[in-house]
């Protein structure tokens, strides 16, 4: 599916080229700063912005790899971006809260429940990898970032993508909680466990705690998820134009800025935008227009042939779990995933993503294992025509009996699952909620990701205590 007809893909392209060079990007860090300046960017120290120009851009879509692998502690989980069929799913992202699953009430969330959070995901087929996806609020806000981490790394043999990065220190102790499961910094080059989101500030702003942090991230061969969240109306222009621009060239500097600190330094092309409510200010991710954004940029990913995650699945603006907008969400959903991302995420999230469920987990990934068949590739060439098998059968015969039906019928003909299909064929969240509850509480009771060397979780439980004494924790 594709938004965007080709002059206006140049636009968007032309525009973001000519807002990089005339308006430039704000990046309050001067070693990032002096960095680009070698490099050719017009720097003024001052006001700390850099402009960059075409040819900038151009040498670093070079420089950045086209495809890349996003490892797992058990390679069977590996994930190759960009994809050939459908788009790999994670769990939700750093919800402050969750509905427990045993009393249905609304509480802070815990590493506890981030634990059970990132289980249930490594048990779910329908989740490929999983972000950290709750906040643990009943530790050091300095630390929490680690603790989340660390947590996930314990309970999933699947990839894990974070989503905080405080400063360049947090994003060096990351590295160490990373190199300690693969086996060293240099292993954990070659295969990168984990990734970081790494999110500019719309408009055109890097601030310099988290763009140090990036830079030392993929230094050490980490990828990043450089995250806009232009916000049509409070952080981007209202219209679509004005938001696809902000969005693409806070993308685009944000390579430029990777690609010379490090290059060829894995990196995923990423948004979450969408507009904001007239009447509340916050995200709204309810709009027709968020998928429409999300389709537009994955157009614009492919056109630089960078590896994408602008997609969002299942999205719910709700604090009770379930499927809110049945039909809406259907169709939010097609564009979002089915227009060109290679990676997305939000199953299990409540209120906008500002909490979780371990039930809408369920729930999602259920959906989501069957919808993604829709995707499933198939080939087309002279072989799979099959004229000698139809001169074979003949004219008004049946090819039920053809051994070409036998032999290719289970790899051709796609079937839905009709048990997991059962969650949710009420679309009532009544119904189905109950349901997914229990087995939820059945995979907790059953699941446990391949174990970690209790002296690997050690030396990563000193890394983060060391940090918190080191603040006076």
């Amino acid at each position: 599916m594709k938004f965007l007809d080709k002059s206006e893909e140049d636009l968007v392209h032309a525009m973001s080229l000519k807002c990089l060079n005339e308006i430039g990007v704000l990046i309050k860090s001067e070693s990032v700063l002096k960095m680009l300046d070698k490099a050719g960017a017009n720097v003024d120290h001052k006001k700390m912005i850099a402009k960059i120009p075409e040819s900038m851009v151009v040498e670093c879509l070079k420089k950045a790899p086209k495809s890349f692998i996003l490892a797992a502690r058990d390679p069977k989980n590996d994930m190759k971006v960009p994809v050939s069929s459908y788009p790999y799913c994670a769990t939700t992202g750093l919800g402050v809260y969750i509905l427990d699953i045993k009393t249905g009430k609304r509480r802070d969330s815990t590493k506890k429940d981030i634990a059970d959070f990132i289980t249930l995901g490594d048990a779910l087929p329908g989740i490929d990898y999983v972000w950290t996806s709750l906040t643990a609020t009943e530790v050091p806000q300095i630390t929490h970032g680690l603790h989340e981490l660390w947590t996930a790394f314990q309970n999933t043999t699947k990839h894990v993508q974070g989503v905080e990065i405080l400063s360049a220190e947090d994003a060096r102790k990351q590295i160490e909680l990373g190199a300690l499961i693969a086996g060293g910094e240099k292993e954990l080059r070659k295969r990168p466990i984990f990734s970081v989101i790494h999110c500019s500030i719309a408009p055109q702003t890097f601030e310099k705690e988290a763009v140090e942090a990036m830079v030392e991230l993929v230094k050490a061969g980490v990828p990043v998820a450089t995250m806009t969240m232009s916000l049509s109306g409070g952080t981007a222009p209202v219209t679509m134009a004005g938001t696809l621009v902000n969005a693409n060239a806070e993308n685009l500097a944000s390579l430029v800025i990777n690609q010379t600190a490090a290059p060829g330094a894995p990196e995923i092309y990423t948004s979450s935008s969408a507009p904001i409510s007239m009447k509340t200010g916050l995200i709204d991710y309810m709009t027709v227009n968020q998928p429409l954004i999300a389709s537009a940029l994955a157009q614009m990913a492919k056109r630089y042939s960078l590896p994408c995650m602008v997609g969002d699945w299942g999205v719910n603006d709700t604090e009770a779990p379930g499927v809110p907008h049945s039909f809406s969400e259907v169709m939010g959903i097609s564009l979002s995933t089915m227009s060109g991302t290679d990676l997305m995420s939000g199953t299990g999230g409540l209120d906008a993503c500002k909490g979780g469920a371990l039930e809408q987990e369920v729930i999602e990934s259920y959906i989501w294992e069957n919808v993604r068949k829709m995707m499933t590739p198939f080939l087309i060439n002279e072989e799979r025509a099959a004229l000698d098998v139809i001169k074979a059968v003949g004219h008004g015969n049946t090819f039920l009996q053809s051994m070409h039906t036998v032999k290719n019928f289970r790899t051709e003909i796609i079937l839905r699952d009709a048990e997991k299909g059962k969650i949710y064929e009420s679309t009532n969240s009544s119904a189905m909620v109950p349901k997914a509850k229990e087995i939820a509480l059945k995979i907790l009771k059953e699941h446990k990701a391949t174990p970690l060397d209790a002296s690997i979780i050690k030396r990563g439980d000193d890394i983060i205590h060391a940090v918190e004494k080191a603040h006076g924790y």
